[in-house]
């Protein structure tokens, strides 16, 4: 059937079964959402407030389903704006198409009015992108993302689109189905048995995962291996809610800002089996160091992760659920007492730490004259006592974050959506507002005053589609994590950490057409969250944090195990 280039992008858009995108309009790709407008029975558009929300949006609908998340925006600054939402997808390994509209062809390069090469801007932080010159290859180029974008280890896929292809017209053959990913590559036998040896030969074997084992849905095998072996668990940031945080041998993540127990056992041990992880300087701390105790395998699905940050003894690339079963298949079923009375050890051993740096936290409070305020935990304890497991929990980037990563109740995967790789404040409303659409259920954002005030226009794009979303703010009137560094490594020296804004954040929502409340007492905070979980829209809770709070333990940047800070004085 003969049709314009816009048509054609819609059409393989609903042929790759895609029935949400994201975006803002513009002149280039005006053609384009006219189409939009008259096939919307089939295929929705949410119409953000800015491009770099929308990019967030399908990022988040993307990481709460596993599907293709689709962000459309015009030439130049529309483009541009999306760059930071490509960026953390790609970071992420998160499965994206953004289609953007350019300038037409014959305009290209004499800086046109709204002209820029997104295609060469976006090179670095994309799977691979296309500028499409000939509508006869529209369909197929499209397809061809799309496949890019969910094969082996996902990513985000660009495709330009000059405004003259939009207009010119080809014949459409619609495909029956979407297009599938590239085989997965399996792991040899041959690499297995090898790793099925060094598990024998281990008395304190550990595993570590990341986010592959959510992307390559292997969450079942990889507690199926630590049940066999009797080895712990712990994770990346990027990996948490890949297993049930209540797992017996789950010690939860670990890292820079990690639980203590799951860091020094990772430490302790003989041999660390890696599992979609990436092995980023948070992660690892002085490289150096790290791996000076254990023999590594590292298993992933990018070759080009292997062997990149941290050498591993045993290189092991491929699909990650099938290596796994194999795997656990070849594997002997062992008990390991001993290495478990060490673990029941430095459990008992963290509580402890926790409970010390508790009780000189509340020292340091009491003598600075801190009241009417609300610690972390309470808070993230509170609302997770309304939410359930299946509740997408979503995060900006700061200490906020890393509270939640080291709290939060989370049981099931692909409900913990946080910019991990890139660290982008400004992130979480977007993303959440993406989760809320995908799943159609409530969604939680827990933010701080610093990230929020960066994307807080999304509140229009949240309200407008009456999402059911609590935004949990952690206000502490400063940026909480650099001020934390500038306390611990710069003599105090609160260099533009301290906001002294004005913003009533809980007023700010009602102005946007949302519910808001401040909290500063935990009563107050039980009540307002109670009100936000029975409220259908949009809810903002303004709690009070004190701005001398500590994400803790840490390693310190460039430290090692050796250098863990877990209470200050």
């Amino acid at each position: 059937m003969r049709m314009s280039g816009a048509k054609i992008v819609v059409e393989t858009l609903i042929e790759q079964g895609i029935d949400t995108v994201f975006g803002y309009p513009g002149g280039q790709v005006i053609d384009l959402f006219d189409e939009l407008y008259m096939s919307r029975e089939r295929i929705r558009h949410i119409l953000s407030a800015h491009e770099q929300g929308a990019a967030h949006a399908a990022d988040g609908y993307a990481r709460a389903t596993g599907k293709v998340g689709v962000v459309i925006a015009t030439s130049g600054p529309g483009a541009t704006n999306l760059v930071t939402g490509i960026a953390t997808a790609y970071l992420d390994s998160v499965p994206l198409v953004a289609i953007t509209g350019n300038v037409p062809t014959s305009l290209i390069g004499r800086d046109s009015f709204q002209e820029v090469d997104i295609v060469g801007i976006t090179m670095p932080v994309t799977k691979h992108n296309f500028i499409v010159k000939d509508v006869r290859e529209l369909a197929d180029t499209l397809r061809t993302a799309f496949k890019i974008a969910k094969s082996g280890r996902p990513g985000p896929v660009l495709v330009d689109i000059p405004k003259d292809v939009q207009t010119a017209s080809w014949d459409f053959e619609p495909k029956p189905d979407p297009v599938r990913p590239y085989p997965l590559s399996f792991v040899s036998e041959g690499k297995l048995r090898r790793a099925a040896e060094m598990i024998a030969q281990s008395e304190r074997p550990y595993i570590y995962f990341g986010g592959g084992v959510i992307s390559g849905k292997a969450s079942k095998e990889v507690m199926m291996l630590s049940e066999k072996i009797d080895a712990p668990m712990g994770c990346s940031l990027m990996g948490l809610s890949a297993v049930p945080c209540d797992h017996p041998m789950f010690l939860g993540m670990n890292g820079m800002h990690g639980h203590y127990a799951s860091s020094v056992a990772q430490d302790e041990a003989d041999l660390v089996i890696a599992l979609g992880a990436r092995f980023s300087d948070r992660a690892t701390g002085r490289k150096e160091r790290f791996n000076k105790n254990f023999r590594i395998i590292h298993i992933d699905i990018d070759c080009a992760e292997l062997n990149k940050n941290i050498g591993a003894d045993l290189a092991v690339q491929g699909d990650i659920k099938d290596a796994l079963y194999r795997l656990t298949a070849m594997v002997e079923e062992t008990k390991r007492p001993e290495w478990r009375e060490r673990i029941v050890q430095l459990r008992t051993e963290e509580a402890a730490r926790l409970e010390s740096a508790a009780a000189l936290r509340d020292e340091r409070m009491a003598e600075s004259g801190a009241e009417n305020f609300l610690t972390p935990y309470e808070i993230i304890d509170t609302i997770s006592a309304f939410a359930d497991e299946k509740t997408c929990v979503v995060t900006d980037v700061g200490q906020h974050q890393m509270w939640t990563a080291q709290r939060y109740p989370l049981k099931k995967p692909r409900t913990f959506l946080t910019s991990g790789g890139l660290g982008t404040m400004g992130y979480g409303l977007g993303a959440a507002i993406g989760a809320c659409i995908a799943t159609g259920r409530r969604t939680v954002l827990f933010t701080g005053d610093g990230s929020f005030g960066m994307n807080l226009n999304e509140l229009a794009t949240s309200v407008s589609q009456n999402v059911p979303l609590v935004i949990v703010v952690m206000n502490n009137g400063v940026l909480g994590m650099v001020r934390q560094w500038q306390t611990l490594f710069f003599d105090k020296h609160y260099s533009n950490t301290t906001l002294a804004r004005k913003t009533d954040f809980a007023k700010a929502a009602q102005a946007f057409g949302a519910m808001g409340e401040r909290a500063e007492t935990p009563e107050q905070l039980r009540a307002a969250a109670e009100r936000a979980f029975e409220y259908e829209g949009t809810y903002l809770i303004d709690c009070a944090v004190n701005c001398d709070e500590f994400v803790l333990p840490m390693l310190p940047p460039g430290g090692s195990i050796e250098d863990i800070i877990t209470e200050i004085k």
